[in-house]
């Protein structure tokens, strides 16, 4: 029996591991969802849907476009606190605001958001000096700000109403609010841990070591996690049906839930998995209205973030590549012509320029 828990553990490892579990669990999760959206989709009048459409108020879908510009503004805070938590003070906000809004919006449309975005931070950041240690280190600090927000919201919603999350759950509401309750206690848990020294807040080991937030900068970190989701939630509040009414605390409990499914399955843009979470958890919408209602989210939320990220990025690789290379080219080649530079000179400095301009 003493050898039985390592012997399976080494047999976990070599045969089945983390990852493909992780895998595993993302596909059953997506074959469910299609499954479930398939059955709920059947008989939708496609008509009906057409015409909810056209009756969401024209300033509804633009106070839900402006909250929606809002969480990416607080979205852009994600890595900026994780490069000053690592001691990354050099890299200017603006390169921390392109680094969060274009790897969450084209690693969440992708998928595996993990590779993808970190993907993406790398090819930023490395024109920084940044490593692919740092990035690691920025990834796991902007997803603790991610799931300390969530957490703490969903904990709170739940609290109050727990049946919300019973319609997505099928829990009894008291077990519901006997969660949230123990979701609160984990971060306060959680924050008087961090108190106890910093030597507590260190993470990892030889290469790959982290400091955690002091408890102080955990509250800022849990409140850029509050914001960001409030903005997202009241932009779906608004867009919802005005029949039957509903609160927003328990559309946000909803929305958080449907939320963290769709990202533990992995799907891009949580497609399929976020929507059938929805219109489960709420059966006393129409499911026509509910799905216009989605629709036009996710048209705010999903494909204008990407489709901007997208131009950014194929924007800044274009300058970077060819036409500021190009333009340093023009000009040294103008100096050589006019004879202001030796042409020893000249091959230096263009190496010299043609590196910084691979930095900016």
């Amino acid at each position: 029996m003493h050898g039985l828990l390592p012997a399976l553990k080494r047999g976990f490892n070599k045969w089945i591991g983390w990852r493909r579990l992780g895998i595993a669990a993302s596909l059953f999760i997506i074959a469910f969802a299609i499954a479930t959206l398939v059955r709920t989709l059947n008989g939708i009048d496609t008509g009906v849907i057409l015409t909810a459409l056209t009756e969401i108020p024209r300033g509804n879908i633009g106070l839900a476009a402006i909250c929606v510009v809002f969480a990416f503004c607080t979205l852009t805070f994600y890595d900026y606190f994780a490069l000053r938590t690592i001691g990354k003070k050099h890299v200017p906000y603006r390169i921390a605001a392109l680094s969060s809004f274009t790897s969450y919006s084209i690693g969440h449309n992708i998928g595996a958001t993990v590779f993808t975005g970190g993907a993406i931070r790398f090819r930023i950041y490395s024109d920084y000096g940044l490593n692919a240690i740092d990035v690691a280190k920025i990834c796991f600090l902007s997803g603790l700000t991610f799931w300390l927000g969530n957490i703490f919201v969903l904990s709170i919603g739940m609290a109050i109403h727990p049946d919300a999350a019973s319609a997505m759950d099928q829990l009894p509401s008291s077990l519901n609010r006997l969660i949230a309750l123990g979701g609160l206690a984990s971060i306060g848990a959680y924050l008087v841990w961090l108190c106890m020294g910093e030597k507590r807040r260190e993470l990892g080991q030889k290469g790959w070591k982290v400091v955690l937030p002091s408890a102080p900068l955990t509250l800022v970190q849990i409140l850029i996690g509050v914001v960001d989701l409030g903005f997202c939630a009241t932009a779906m509040y608004l867009l919802m049906p005005a029949n039957p009414p509903i609160d927003f605390m328990s559309l946000a409990v909803v929305f958080i839930l449907a939320t963290l499914i769709g990202f533990a399955s992995h799907a891009p843009g949580s497609i399929g998995v976020f929507d059938v979470a929805m219109l489960v958890a709420l059966p006393q919408f129409g499911r026509e209205e509910l799905l216009a209602t989605l629709l036009v989210f996710r048209i705010l939320y999903f494909v204008i973030p990407f489709g901007l990220a997208i131009s950014i990025m194929g924007a800044r690789e274009l300058w970077m590549n060819v036409v500021a290379p190009w333009q340093e080219r023009r000009r040294l080649a103008e100096a050589c012509a006019q004879g202001n530079l030796p042409a020893q000179v000249a091959a230096m400095e263009r190496e010299r320029s043609l590196r910084q301009a691979g930095k900016r």
